[in-house]
């Protein structure tokens, strides 16, 4: 299958997923965020054992393609749900894939970025990688990755990253359960295949299985924070501080905030 904003490279039993928008920092676009679906997706059911998440350039992935957001005034609360449902079967399908995962961080990870490289079972990243859940911000709202932090973390340090915004290196991370591994640069793709390895060494069936259980002993709780979630990202990109803090970011100022509350104008 032919990508334009993704790679997709199978060596033996390691498929290679790489972001491939170096010139915008792998920022996401929802064409990107599709076809990581759809290559998620063909990764479940390709017979491979292990995937590798990765980013071309100088940065793993810089969150959502701001530049891409002009059109957001212009669309209708529909078109705001379905482009958060599309961002929620992204996350859902690397969460629940049936085979171990690893992201391989180096440089910036960041936002919905920061998403996809704590979504994999395995986070190995270099001592200069950077991550933030930076959407308040912009006046968006980290809602659904905040149902994915609060399981790996917990409440209260998912509120210090997703309140404040606030950059972190991946010391922290690693301290707090967010990466597995902190590994020389030079050395990343070494430590990758020696995890790849070691997971390939086991049982297939059994990793599947364990793959499966650990997500079906969250679906409960995790379907009903998605759901929440949905609604509380679609009605972020309704307001008017969203479209302030986009405006302000492209236009490389300081947003000027409102109250954040929707703008129904349009409705009427």
């Amino acid at each position: 299958m032919s990508y334009k904003t993704i790679l997709v490279e199978t060596s033996g039993p390691i498929r290679t997923i790489t972001l491939n928008r170096p010139e915008r920092r792998n920022a996401m676009t929802p064409d990107m965020q599709t076809e990581l679906t759809s290559a998620l997706d063909d990764t479940a059911s390709s017979g491979c054992r292990v995937l590798v998440l990765t980013g071309a350039g100088e940065a793993f992935c810089s969150g959502l393609d701001l530049s891409a957001l002009h059109s957001e005034k212009k669309k209708s609360a529909a078109d705001h749900h379905g482009d958060a449902e599309r961002i929620a079967r992204l996350f859902l399908s690397l969460y629940e894939l049936p085979v171990p995962t690893i992201a391989a961080v180096h440089g910036p990870a960041i936002a919905g970025g920061a998403g996809l490289a704590f979504l994999c079972d395995f986070t190995l990243a270099t001592p200069e990688s950077k991550f933030g859940f930076t959407e308040v911000r912009i006046g968006f709202v980290p809602a659904l990755v905040s149902a994915f932090l609060a399981l790996q973390i917990g409440d209260k340090r998912s509120r210090d990253l997703l309140l404040t915004g606030r950059l972190f290196d991946a010391e922290e991370a690693h301290r707090i359960g967010l990466v597995n591994e902190i590994v020389a640069p030079g050395k990343l793709a070494e430590h990758v295949q020696a995890l790849t390895n070691m997971l390939i060494a086991n049982s297939p069936q059994s990793l599947k299985a364990t793959k499966l259980l650990l997500a079906q002993q969250n679906k409960a709780w995790l379907d009903s924070a998605i759901a929440q979630a949905l609604e509380a990202n679609a009605l972020s990109r309704e307001t008017a501080d969203f479209r302030e803090g986009v405006t302000a970011f492209l236009e490389k100022r300081k947003p000027v905030w409102g109250n954040g509350s929707p703008d129904n104008s349009r409705r009427h």
